[in-house]
C-alpha cells in the first residue's frame, strides 16, 4: 500500500520535489494557497530567467551563507543537472556571457512552468489550489482554509515549502512561522536580502542624481565586494552591483547600527593612473577632466562635488584616493516586501542532514522557509531546486 505525503507550498522547491518523488511508493498531494503554482517562480522570471548560474562547483557552493547546510543539495544535484532535467521536460538553455543560465529565446517562465506541471501529471500528484494552511488541529492533523471551510488532512510525511517573507502579493509573507513556534521549533526573524541599502542622500543633491546609475564600478563593505552597477534611488542604492553585499551589511547594521560602502568609481584604472591623468589636465578644470579624460559620468561627478571638500576635490592627489575609495554610510535594509529574497525563518539547528524537523518526525522544511542565504544570478532557484531533489532522492529510499 503506498503511503501519503503531503507537500504545502507550490514554488520551485516543492515542485521539483513532487516530480521525482516515487509516484509506485508514495501517494502525493500538493496544497498551495494561491490560484496557481509557481506564482513567485514567474516573478522572478519578467526580468529575464536566470535559472541557475554555471560556473565552478567549488566556487558555486562558496556563494552560500552557510555553505556548509546546503553543500550536499548543490553537489548532489547541480547546475549541469539542472540544465539536464529541463532539456528531459522540453526546456532547453543557454549559458550567458556572465555564466549566468536561460531558457533558450521563445521560451517564456509560463512555458518553463507548464513544463514542470505536465511532469507533475505524468507522476499523478493531486494538486489542490485554493488551500491555504493555517496550521495544526488538537490531533496533530493539517488545517487548511478553504472556500468550503476548514479542511483536515492527515499524512504519514509532511514536507512544508512555504518560502520566505518577501513579495506578499506572490503569497510569501512568513506568516506560517506562528505555527512552528507553537511547536517549540526556533524561527529567526525575517530580514531582507539581495535588496536596496538605505543612504540618506542630502536633499538638494538626491533632487538632481535619483534615478541615475552608477556603472562600472567596483562596490564593498567590509571584506565583501562586487563589480557590476547600481541605481541611486530616494532610499539610497539598489542593483545587482550592491544587491551580493546584504550580508555583510546586515551583519554591520546588527553590530553598529551603520554599515560601510566603499565605491571605486573606477576599478579599471590604478590609483596611479587616476593621478596622472588629473594631473596631465592642463588648463582643462578638473571637472572638466572627470568627464573627458575619465569618462566618470554625471552622477559620479555630482558624488564626488557633495562629499568632497572643495580643497580635496581640486587635489589630483586626494581626489583620485576620492574616486577610488568613495565612502559612504549605509543606514538600514529596503523593507522586507521589496527584497528579492530573505534570511531568516526556521533554525537550521531544528532540521537533521535530511531537512526533518527533529521535533516533528516525519515532517520536512525545505526551501526559503529555512534560515540560508545566496546571492542573485540563479543561485536562489538552484538551491530551491536542490533541496527538493536531494529531499526526495532520501525519501524514495526509505
Amino acid at each position: 500500500m503506498k503511503r501519503s505525503i503531503v507537500i504545502i507550498g507550490g514554488g520551485p522547491s516543492a515542485m521539483k520535489l513532487a516530480a521525482k518523488l516515487d509516484s509506485g511508493k508514495y501517494k502525493v498531494s500538493l496544497y498551495e494557497k494561491n490560484a496557481a503554482l509557481g506564482r513567485k517562480f514567474l516573478v522572478a522570471g519578467k526580468g529575464g530567467f536566470n535559472l541557475t548560474h554555471a560556473e565552478e562547483l567549488e566556487v558555486f557552493v562558496g556563494r552560500y551563507h552557510p555553505n556548509y547546510f546546503i553543500k550536499d543539495a548543490i553537489t548532489g544535484f547541480t547546475h549541469e543537472d539542472l540544465q539536464n532535467w529541463f532539456s528531459d521536460i522540453g526546456v532547453e538553455t543557454f549559458v550567458g556571457t556572465s555564466k549566468r543560465v536561460f531558457p533558450v529565446k521563445g521560451i517564456k517562465p509560463v512555458d518553463v512552468l507548464d513544463a514542470i506541471l505536465e511532469e507533475l501529471k505524468k507522476k499523478n500528484v493531486n494538486i489542490f489550489t485554493g488551500h491555504k494552511w493555517i496550521g495544526f488541529a488538537a490531533d496533530n492533523s493539517l488545517m487548511f482554509e478553504t472556500k468550503s471551510g476548514i479542511l483536515n488532512v492527515n499524512a504519514d510525511i509532511v514536507i512544508y515549502a512555504l518560502g520566505g517573507a518577501s513579495w506578499k502579493i506572490t503569497g510569501s509573507d512568513g506568516s506560517w512561522t506562528t505555527y512552528f513556534i507553537h511547536k517549540n521549533i526556533s524561527c529567526n526573524p525575517f530580514q531582507a536580502s539581495n535588496c536596496g541599502f538605505k543612504i540618506d542622500w542630502p536633499i538638494d543633491l538626491l533632487e538632481s542624481i535619483e534615478g541615475m546609475a552608477l556603472k562600472n564600478c567596483k562596490f564593498k563593505s567590509g571584506m565583501s565586494f562586487h563589480l557590476g552597477e547600481a541605481v541611486i534611488t530616494s532610499l539610497g542604492i539598489e542593483g545587482s552591483g550592491v544587491y551580493p553585499l546584504s550580508p555583510e551589511v546586515r551583519w554591520q547594521l546588527a553590530d553598529k547600527n551603520e554599515a560601510e560602502l566603499i565605491i571605486d568609481f573606477k576599478p579599471q584604472n590604478t590609483l596611479e593612473d587616476i593621478i596622472a591623468k588629473l594631473n596631465s589636465r592642463k588648463t582643462k578644470s578638473i571637472s572638466k577632466c572627470l568627464e573627458q579624460e575619465l569618462n566618470l559620468g554625471e552622477a559620479k561627478t555630482k558624488l564626488l562635488k557633495a562629499f568632497c571638500t572643495r580643497e580635496d576635490f581640486l587635489n589630483p592627489f586626494k581626489l583620485a584616493e576620492h574616486i577610488k575609495n568613495f565612502n559612504i554610510k549605509i543606514t538600514g535594509l529596503a523593507p522586507l516586501d521589496e527584497a528579492i529574497s530573505t534570511v531568516g525563518g526556521i533554525a537550521l539547528k531544528e532540521v537533521d542532514e535530511n531537512y526533518q524537523l527533529r521535533k516533528l518526525p516525519s515532517h520536512y522544511v525545505i526551501g526559503e522557509m529555512l534560515d540560508w542565504d545566496a546571492p542573485t544570478g540563479g543561485y536562489l532557484l538552484q538551491a530551491c531546486f536542490s533541496m527538493g531533489n536531494n529531499l526526495a532522492h532520501h525519501l524514495n529510499k526509505k
